[in-house]
């Protein structure tokens, strides 16, 4: 349950052109799809990829740390570790799972047999998009529980493009598609006032002093 009381108390420290502009970036982010990254070995990468996800308005991004350990590289992120959500899990199994719960279907962004262009790609589901390692692609245990596989046409003699710059070419291209579409893509009121209430106190310095007089007073 969201603090209403709390969340207009933060906003008060907010600027109108601050709070106008959470709303309307907030209009455009959605959980419709998700993006998932495995093992990826080069940190830039990981960045890069997230700060794709904040620009073209994908909310979440989920880091599988099975084997190589992690940490944003923040000039190339360029804030957007502070708008989206990162979630973290430590084997592939546990992402799997936990996307199939949430209601996604698992799609790995790789060529295959059965593969499907990125423009014929169908928007209408759920989708969890599985990215993987620059040197090995996505392993055996995504491939064999992914429900669909994607991939990008390409016409020279390159097999394959950097993991940060496939993300890029696909979510651009979904989500500009879903945006244009009849597709319920959008956050729940809930989701955006979780967002606004994240936002807003990662927009405030001294938020720790902030809470404490806000609490203080609400204590009288």
């Amino acid at each position: 349950m969201i603090d209403i009381d709390y969340l207009n108390y933060l906003e008060n420290f907010l600027t109108e052109n601050r709070k106008e502009r959470f709303l309307k970036v907030l209009q455009n982010r959605t959980k419709h799809f998700t993006i998932v990254v495995e093992d990826v070995f080069q940190m830039h990468n990981t960045s890069a990829v997230m700060r794709s996800c904040e620009v073209f308005g994908i909310q979440e991004l989920n880091v599988i740390e099975q084997r190589f350990g992690k940490r944003i590289d923040k000039e190339i992120a360029m804030g957007a570790q502070k708008w989206v959500d990162i979630r973290t899990f430590d084997s592939v199994s546990n992402c799997v799972d936990t996307m199939k719960e949430k209601g996604y279907q698992i799609i790995a962004t790789t060529p295959h047999e059965n593969d499907c262009l990125l423009d014929n790609f169908d928007i209408s589901k759920p989708s969890a998009l599985f990215f993987g390692t620059e040197r090995d692609g996505l392993s055996e245990e995504i491939l064999k529980r992914a429900d669909g596989f994607l991939k990008i046409p390409m016409v020279g003699f390159t097999e394959s493009l950097n993991i940060s710059v496939s993300a890029a070419i696909i979510i651009q291209n979904l989500t500009n598609r879903l945006r244009n579409s009849t597709v319920d893509w959008h956050l729940s009121e809930k989701e955006v006032l979780e967002k606004r209430l994240s936002w807003a106190r990662n927009s405030i310095k001294d938020i720790k002093r902030i809470e404490e007089r806000y609490y203080g007073e609400k204590k009288k």
